[in-house]
Parts: C-alpha cells; structure tokens; sequence
C-alpha cells in the first residue's frame, strides 16, 4: 500500500484537477457565449455603419463613383502592410432593389438568392463556416449583408483558452509541491509518534505520553496503551502463574519423590504398599494443584471479555447440581435443591458462574462428614440474587475466614491447593457481585454468590 502522504496527493490533485476543469469547461462556454455577442454587435454596427455611408447624398452619377471606389478599398483588405490578416475573413454585401449586387468584398461568399430574413444566422459556403447578419432598407428596396468566418471567433476563444491553460497547468505543478509539503507537515505527527514506538526498546510496555498530540491521533495513542496495558497485565499474570506453580508444585514433587525412594528402597510388601498408597495419595493432590492452576489460568484471562447475558440461574444452578450429584453421592453426601419462588434473570457470563459454583461445591464436598447434607439454595428480591451453598463441615475459625480468599491458602488441608476460593472471588468481582462466607450455627459453612439484578 502506497504512504498516506501519495494517498492523499493523489486524492487532492484529482479533486482539484476535475474542479478546475469544471471551471475552465463553464467558462470555455461564457467566453464563447460572450465573445460571439461581441462579435455579433461588431457585425450588426458595421451593418448600420455601411447602411450611413452608402445613404449619404451624392450628386448624380457620383454614386456610381463611389460605390466603384468603396469595392476597390474593400479589395484592399489583407493585402496592404497597414492592416490585420482578419480582414480578408470580414466581408459585406450590398444588394439594390433589383437584387444587383452594389458593393462586394473579394472575400464574401456566394450568395444565390440573397437572403431576405433580417438578423443572425450560420452557413456554409465552400467547406468554410460563416456569420452572417442582414439588414433590410426598406424605403431603398436595400438589403446589406455582413458577415464574418467562424475561426476568426474561435481562433480568439483558442487564444484565451490557451493563455487560461498554461498558467494552470504550470501552477498546478507548483500547488502539488504545494500540497505535498503541506501534507507532509500535517502528518509530521504521526512519524513522530511512528520514531518514538520504533525506538522504544521490547521490554518497555509503559504508555505513550506524546505532547503535544493532535485530536485525531488521541484515540490512536489512547488504543495504543491500553494494548500496552493489556498486554502488561498479561505478562503479569503469566510470570504470577509459572511463579504459583513453582511455589505450589516444588513441595509435593519433592515428596512424590520421596515416596517413590521409600517403594524402592522398600524391605516387604507391606512397606512398599504403604509409599505406594503415600505415592498415590501426593499424586491426587499434585493433580488437584495442576487442575485449579489451570482453571485459574484459563478463566483469569477471559473474565470480563465474554458478553453477559440475561440467564435463569434456576436452571444454570440445576444443571450443574445434576452433574455433580453422582460424584457427591460416590463421596457418601446427600445433595439438595432449594429453588425459592420468583424470577431469578440475572445478566452474567453463565460459564464464569458455573466455575465459581463447582468451586463452592467441590470445597463443600472436601470438608463435609461422612453421610452430611450439602444445600444449594437459590432466592432473591428486587435488588440482587443470591446463591448459597451450605455444608455441615467443621466451619472456618475466625482468624482465618479473612484469609481464606488468598491464594494457596488451603488451612492445612491435605488435598486442597488453595484456589478454590481465590478462583470464586475473581469471578464475582468481575461480574459485580460479591462472595460472603459466614459460619452457620449448627456447624458447618454457609457460602454465598451475591449477584446484582442489572
């Protein structure tokens, strides 16, 4: 693709090549239109000038005389020194009453019958285009005819055109230099904006500050640092990631590879199976890890970029209590369903939602007892939606129910990575709503997705 600056010249130089030649095209036609007005006075005037000469009295047969004398000047015409080539192109005629031709230039075309319509009018005579104007004298039983060949008009108009072109095309040569230093200028900006990214160095992601910018490159720069932003916060949340993972995962490598020591160095069969069983116990819970860093890494990014949409959250928390009462039955736990009556729409990111749920119910399912109830409830009002969760485990002690939300804080659980909860407290802070944890009083924890109704 060319630069913007030959875009734009292009662009300019065409616009002002067709205005102007618009121009030039109106006033070809108004000079012409102009000029042959002129010209039909001059033809009319010398029509009435020759009417006055020849009605002057004269005695006798002097008339003859002069109108001999009139001819022979006339013949004159373009060959003396003192003179101008059109005259040879002017001619004039002048017809008695018995249609006897009186006076007659060289040059005047043949004319048989003489016109008898007085004014203007076009013909042809001999290849050649001509004007002519006839004048009647009734009280004489005259006509005269003037007329003149059409490139003595248009050789002017020609001339005009011409000297009109020239100054045109030689400063239009110079408006395009013109226009292209201008143009250069205006975009002088933008290449200042271009040298200043070309030179920053890879690893510099801080945002634009160029002052002063012009409007029309605001949005850009503005585009430009929240791409920046965007992809800071992705770096950081990549570096946080392969940090998580390293911290998380550096302590349960070490001891799967302690179990695997004692199975081999293992005396019997009863020791061996007991590292086994450790092995396979630090497997579960490094898989655990794995999958919750990985949920973590895939819902962190597409939090708030997938559109909302208005959803039934009674058949979303429906739908997911389906999917999991197998698995919380197989753990010896009895699920339940509280739906409370009313509308429950809510406009959120449904699969966000569901993460933040299973996350509620598969904590749930960690610290209840054996043969415990765990309830999933869902009610409303006017104003939010809430869905709770609600176990019949130990609970959460004070101290801790501030920091449960941190990252890798798993209270000493042997199976827990610490996620869980962190994941939940994303997902609700970017759907504007809030996660409420509080200890019920016959024991257990209560849970609570609190979602605004818009």
């Amino acid at each position: 693709m060319r630069s913007l600056r030959q875009r734009t010249l292009w662009r300019v130089m065409l616009l002002l090549l067709i205005g102007t030649g618009l121009l030039a095209l109106y006033n070809y036609h108004d000079s012409r239109h102009e000029i042959n007005e002129v010209y039909d006075a001059h033809l009319a005037q010398n029509a009435r000038l020759l009417q006055g000469v020849m009605s002057m009295p004269v005695q006798g047969g002097a008339r003859d005389e002069l109108y001999r004398a009139f001819n022979t000047a006339l013949a004159q015409a373009g060959r003396h020194r003192v003179g101008h080539p059109y005259e040879s192109k002017l001619a004039f005629q002048v017809w008695d009453e018995n249609a006897a031709l009186m006076v007659q230039t060289p040059s005047a075309p043949r004319l048989d019958p003489r016109p008898r319509r007085p004014g203007f009018y076009d013909f042809t005579s001999n290849d050649e285009q001509w004007r002519g104007f006839v004048l009647p004298v009734p009280d004489k039983g005259w006509v005269i005819w003037v007329g003149e060949r059409d490139d003595v008009r248009y050789d002017l108009i020609d001339r005009i055109v011409r000297h009109t072109l020239m100054p045109f095309l030689v400063g239009g040569l110079a408006l395009a230099v013109l226009v292209w230093a201008a143009i250069g200028w205006g975009l002088k900006p933008l290449k200042n904006m271009a040298d200043v990214i070309r030179a920053r160095h890879a690893e510099s992601l801080e945002p634009l500050q160029l002052v002063p910018l012009p409007s029309e490159l605001e949005p850009m720069q503005a585009a430009l640092n929240r791409l920046l932003a965007q992809i800071k916060d992705l770096l950081r949340r990549e570096h946080r990631f392969i940090a998580d993972a390293a911290h998380e995962m550096r302590t349960p490598l070490a001891v799967l590879r302690l179990h695997a020591q004692n199975a081999l160095a293992a005396s019997n069969e009863a020791e061996r199976t007991k590292a086994l069983t450790f092995l396979m116990g630090g497997v579960d819970r490094l898989t655990r890890v794995v999958n919750q860093l990985l949920t973590l890494a895939r819902v962190e990014p597409r939090i708030g970029q997938r559109p909302h949409e208005h959803v039934d959250l009674a058949e979303v928390v429906t739908d997911i209590l389906a999917e999991l009462t197998p698995w919380i039955l197989d753990k010896g736990l009895e699920p339940s369903l509280e739906i409370e009556g009313g509308e429950h729409r809510v406009a959120v990111d449904a699969s966000a939602l569901g993460i933040a749920l299973q996350n509620l119910m598969s904590n749930a399912v960690e610290h209840s007892p054996l043969g415990g109830r765990i309830t999933v409830s869902l009610r409303g009002n006017d104003e939010r939606v809430e869905l709770v969760v609600q176990d019949e485990g130990p609970g959460i002690d004070e101290a801790s129910l501030s920091r449960v939300f941190e990252r890798f804080y798993s209270r000493n659980s042997p199976n827990g990575a610490g996620l869980g909860l962190s994941i939940v407290a994303a997902i609700m802070e970017h759907l504007g709503g809030r996660v409420v944890l509080k200890n019920r009083a016959p024991g257990g924890l209560e849970a609570a997705l609190l979602l605004p109704r818009e």
